[in-house]
């Protein structure tokens, strides 16, 4: 999953491979604003066939919190299948 997510952000939000650790933050290391990450959101969104709710979004510090985040909605989809 972070893998995924890490070329999400190089693709869609164009930012630095080396940069992109589970531990970087969104704003402060890869200088991600609030659209940009609005946009990843519905990117997410739209690739895993979730739903993020925005009280979710403001737990997003880190890429690893959004990995998180993924890892653990896409399984419990999958449960709900």
């Amino acid at each position: 999953m972070f893998e995924t997510v890490k070329e999400l952000l190089v693709t869609e939000l164009s930012v630095n491979a080396d940069d992109i650790t589970p531990e970087a933050e969104l704003v402060s290391d890869l200088g991600i604003n609030s659209l940009e990450l609005a946009d990843l959101v519905l990117i997410c969104e739209e690739k895993f066939g979730i739903e993020i709710a925005d009280d979710d979004v403001t737990s997003f510090q880190s890429v690893g919190d959004v990995v998180d985040y993924l890892e653990k909605s896409t399984a419990a989809e999958e449960k709900a299948e």
